[in-house]
């Protein structure tokens, strides 16, 4: 008898992980999904907190072998509290200047972070499209928001969350490990 509830509670918890992931799924646009030609599944997913209040949570979609740095990958970021783009703008011009952009870049950047993110409400949802020799596209609610043709941006950009040197160790093993926490 306790095999048979312990069976129901992990039926339980797949059911209920399988409907995370699908609640992820809505979040990749339908250009995303179409537009490199390939299957979006999501790798990893899990949340970002600080002083124990949740800012987001994050999914990370590649192709089904699973990601790669060389290849094509979204990372869905959905919002929990509303913050202002000016905000996430200031933030991510920091840490990409922690992680080795110079003075010059961070300027030309900054101005292609101001198109990408408006002020976000709290189930908002930002997609990032890292395209590797491209650069990167981003969307808000699903719609083009900008698209920043320049390698060295995308690859610095998106390694605020998948780079070692991340502030985020936690959230980073999460969308790589393929855990759902």
């Amino acid at each position: 008898m306790p095999m048979a509830r312990a069976l129901r509670a992990l039926a339980a918890l797949s059911v209920a992980a399988c409907a995370m992931l699908q609640a992820h799924a809505a979040t990749l646009p339908d250009e995303v999904r179409t537009g490199v030609g390939r299957d979006w599944v999501i790798g990893g997913s899990g949340e970002a907190r600080w002083l124990g209040f949740s800012l987001y949570r994050a999914a990370l979609w590649s192709a089904p072998g699973g990601y790669r740095a060389d290849a094509p990958f979204a990372l869905a970021l959905r919002y929990s509290r509303d913050f202002a783009g000016e905000r996430l703008v200031d933030s991510s011009i920091s840490e990409i200047a922690r992680l080795g952009a110079s003075a010059t870049q961070l300027l030309g950047w900054r101005v292609g972070l101001e198109q990408a993110f408006p002020d976000v409400k709290a189930g908002e949802v930002i997609v990032g499209l890292y395209l590797p020799g491209e650069g990167a596209a981003f969307y808000h609610q699903g719609r083009l928001t900008a698209r920043l043709a320049d390698e060295d941006f995308a690859r610095l950009f998106f390694a605020i969350w998948l780079d070692r040197r991340t502030r985020l160790p936690h959230l980073r093993e999460a969308l790589l490990s393929g855990a759902t926490g």
